[in-house]
């Protein structure tokens, strides 16, 4: 640094030194006259000190003449006694070796006693001035009164050369540095770790440091001290590595320190440099700030600062190392710390320190914060605030992981559904987005101003972070926590139907239709009996009616990304449902409306729980258990005007069931595709529990002539369900696919998505074309997307039809196996449909089937069943 002492001494020396290290001499280097390389060495020599003795002119004067020299590039004047004071000024002189110009005279400001720990052989020196490449030079020394003290010599240091490769040259792996090896890496930071160039990089003389290094004893940086370091001449950014090479020997050689004296340098172009050994991950001990070097870290800028202001790429470095140096540790760039005193002195501004007591200071500080200086220069202290305010968001960190305060270390068990809060001490408006990160993959986004996100985790454990983007790009990452999620015993429980929103009516949400691009949030936790915590999904029939234009809506969690994936399409004046299994992860569904405005109702039959209640899938079929249109279930008549069909599944008291399905007490509710076809008007039909009143939601909408298909899951009570058309006379069929029950072995279900997995528009999944009439395209859904490879047993997909050349239907089976006469989805020329499936896998795939015309197919699967 320029204009003072060069402050780096240990902060409090008694308790932060290692026992018989912080004592060893490392002194002055055994080769006087030259070489700094230690004797019985061998390899490249990284740099060379030449000493030159001052001759006395009297008590108070000594001079070196100008004379010819080997080419060095850093110099200093040193003494025999560290605690000897030199009265007067001291000021040098180079010749250029490539000009022959001689400098102008620079002053050398002499350094305090101590500055790395009492070390015996220690030197006074001043600090030292980068001349680049010189031949010759010149010292003076006088002004003052006192006697000057013995010893005094000009240091003249070549920084050398790299080494071989490259590589910094070695020194045995004993004693201190072997231990230092050991080191556990440090802790994870906040913030990317800057590319640094290594000692081996830069060519560090590792056989100069024989001691190892001390680290905080605490272990724990609070703050960073900004510096500004060997500054006379100018320099070129690819001389840095010989500077940082300079400033090495110089600090060891003449000083008696054990190491370079810097945590990190970075020179005007940006580049870092590692300075005192340790590892750059670690809370290593500098001798940088006099008296508070215990809580600290350092960067020091190459360059004289005190005219100038350094680099816009000097200021980004500083700011990375300060981000990532920091962050390791929860510290804020732009806050505020406190660090204890090491000694009793003041401070550029007068303020007054004493030792042991503790003191306010900003995270990124300047020397002169701590020390007497005007280091890091006048220019380069004011630009601190730039680079306090350069970082990325700071002290990201979680909170709750679905509402629960975790302690580092602790695991977080859930049933899937994960619900992260966070937070950032960054004002919102500086922040631009959140992502919550499983497993280092995005898995869900949010904007700057929010402050949690949900996702659903697959089997097993995860480690779970949050990554936040500043509005000037710079990125946080907080420290991970880990969620381990146990989908081993999530079952369904299925309720009588019940309205839990209705837009034209207010309930569950405010009175007014959704609008263009709008959203709706409906809360299903705690609400109508469905419990308020372990709810991962909800089975809801959800109706789209008024809608203005055409559009199509999608249901998805609340705090997670909306996919592409729809679950109603609908056109103008259209009335349609549509059954939807979404997973819940903070207790919140959310519905989106792609265009017009529409009214959206939602009535839940069932949600799945994590805490063993409920029953478990069995796959069945499909098996046709109803056809108004040819009697298969008893009936073979149209279904009239306010009438209700009540079907036998279960078997009770002699009233023989669906073979295949249980006897009633062994069976909770059944998963039937029910269509209307052959309606003479417009009406609408709700399948509901036998023994209840009829419901007031519905779920199939139809106009007269239409096909239309629903999936509906049916609580059972007494072995029967009631099917209940409104007007006009309609036919009826019903195949079921599977039932759940409280006995036996079944199957447990896993949340999943939405996320798409077939697209025959753009080739997703399947071939890219349209199916043909009577065509079959096959679909692996085993070990995709998150499904497992093995033991799944049935997956939940939301399939919709879209460009339909003629009317038909598409009909949905395990591949394999032979298909059924069942349908999935019925539609006419030009219609967008969607329904939802539950789909057995047998061989871990997945087909579909298209009747007629060409139709281009689309699905999206929502979760899956295993055993």
């Amino acid at each position: 640094m320029r204009g003072t002492a060069f402050a780096a001494a240990l902060g409090v020396v008694t308790t932060l030194c290692l026992p018989g290290v912080a004592m060893a001499a490392a002194g002055p280097g055994p080769d006087r006259a030259g070489s700094s390389a230690s004797a019985g060495t061998s390899g490249p020599v990284e740099g060379t000190v030449r000493r030159l003795a001052l001759e006395s002119r009297s008590a108070t004067e000594a001079a070196v003449s100008a004379r010819n020299t080997e080419r060095f590039g850093l110099m200093g004047v040193s003494w025999k006694d560290a605690s000897a004071e030199v009265q007067g000024k001291i000021e040098a002189r180079s010749r250029n070796a490539v000009t022959g110009a001689w400098t102008p005279w620079v002053e050398l400001e002499p350094l305090k006693a101590g500055l790395d720990g009492v070390r015996p052989g220690a030197r006074g020196a001043t600090e030292p001035v980068w001349v680049g490449s010189a031949d010759g030079a010149e010292v003076r020394v006088g002004g003052g009164s006192a006697a000057l003290p013995a010893g005094l010599e000009l240091d003249l240091v070549d920084p050398g050369k790299a080494g071989r490769g490259g590589a910094a040259k070695s020194a045995p792996a004993s004693g201190a540095r072997a231990a230092a090896a050991a080191v556990a890496p440090g802790p994870e930071s906040t913030s990317p770790r800057p590319d640094v160039v290594t000692r081996a990089q830069w060519g560090a003389d590792e056989s100069l440091n024989n001691e190892g290094p001390i680290y905080l004893a605490g272990g724990k940086i609070k703050a960073l001290f900004v510096h500004h370091t060997a500054a006379s001449a100018p320099y070129e950014c690819a001389d840095s590595a010989a500077i940082v090479r300079g400033l090495h020997v110089y600090h060891v050689k003449t000083n008696g320190w054990r190491d370079l004296g810097y945590n990190f340098l970075v020179d005007k172009c940006g580049t870092l440099f590692e300075g005192r050994q340790g590892g750059v991950d670690q809370p290593v001990m500098g001798a940088h700030t006099y008296g508070f070097n215990s809580e600290s870290t350092s960067v020091a800028v190459l360059g004289d600062h005190t005219t100038a202001g350094a680099s816009p790429a000097a200021l980004e470095g500083i700011s990375k190392m300060a981000a990532y140096k920091l962050g390791q540790y929860g510290g804020d760039m732009s806050g505020w710390t406190t660090l204890t005193a090491g000694a009793t002195q003041q401070n550029y501004a007068g303020t007054s320190f004493t030792a042991g007591q503790r003191y306010r200071f900003r995270t990124v500080s300047g020397h002169r914060d701590g020390f007497n200086t005007e280091c890091p220069g006048h220019q380069l202290y004011p630009q601190l605030d730039t680079i306090r305010q350069s970082g990325p968001p700071a002290d990201l960190r979680i909170k709750y992981m679905n509402e629960l305060y975790l302690e580092p270390g602790q695991v977080l068990k859930t049933p899937g559904p994960l619900m992260v809060e966070f937070a950032t001490d960054t004002p919102p408006h500086l922040v631009r987005s959140f992502e919550l990160l499983v497993d280092g993959v995005p898995a869900g986004t949010v904007d700057g101003q929010a402050g949690r996100a949900s996702t659903v985790l697959s089997p097993g454990s995860h480690r779970i972070q949050v990554r936040a983007t500043g509005t000037n790009g710079k990125v946080a990452t907080s420290l991970p926590r880990t969620a381990e999620a146990d989908l081993s015993d999530i079952k369904y429980v299925p309720v009588l139907p019940k309205r839990l929103m209705d837009t034209r009516e207010g309930l569950g949400v405010p009175l007014a239709k959704v609008g263009p691009g709008g959203t709706v949030d409906l809360k299903v936790a705690g609400v109508r009996g469905i419990p308020a915590f372990g709810v991962t999904s909800v089975a809801l029939n959800v109706t789209a009616t008024n809608p203005t234009e055409s559009g199509h809506v999608s249901v998805y969690p609340h705090g997670t990304a909306r996919t592409s994936a729809s679950n109603l399409n609908f056109t103008a004046g259209q009335t349609i449902p549509n059954m939807v299994v979404v997973p819940v992860h903070d207790g919140i569904v959310q519905f989106y409306n792609s265009a017009g405005s529409v009214d959206l109702i939602a009535d839940v039959t069932g949600y799945f729980l994590a805490n063993g209640e409920g029953g478990v899938h069995v796959n069945l079929g499909p098996k046709r258990i109803l056809d108004t249109r040819d009697g298969t279930g008893g009936y073979k008549r149209r279904v009239g005007a306010g009438e209700a069909l009540n079907l036998q599944v279960s078997t009770v008291g002699g009233f023989p069931g669906v073979d295949g399905i249980p006897g009633a007490g062994h069976v909770t509710a059944v998963v039937l595709n029910v269509t209307a076809t052959n309606p003479t008007e417009s009406s609408h039909v709700s399948v509901y529990p036998h023994g209840i009143d009829t419901p007031v939601s519905s779920n199939l909408n139809f106009t007269a002539g239409q096909t239309i298909p629903n999936m509906v899951i049916v609580p059972i009570l007494d072995g029967r369900i009631s099917f209940y058309n409104n007007a006009g006379s309609v036919d009826l069929i019903a195949d079921v696919t599977g039932y759940f029950t409280t006995t036996g072995e079944g199957a447990k279900h896993s949340n999943l998505g939405p996320k798409r997995l077939m697209d025959t528009r753009s080739g997703l999944g399947v071939t890219k074309a349209p199916v043909g009439a009577g065509g079959v395209v096959t679909l692996t859904v085993a070990g995709v997307e998150g499904v497992p490879a093995e033991g799944v047993t049935a997956v939940v997909l939301n399939v919709t039809a879209t460009n339909p050349s003629t009317g038909g239907h598409v009909s949905v089976y395990p591949h394999g196996t032979t298909r059924t006469s069942a349908s999935n989805l019925n539609f006419t020329v030009g219609q967008t449909i969607p329904n939802l499936v539950i789909v057995p896998v047998v061989d871990g795939k997945v087909s579909f089937y298209n009747n007629a015309g060409t139709v281009d197919l689309i699905a999206d699967i929502t979760g899956y069943f295993s055993k």
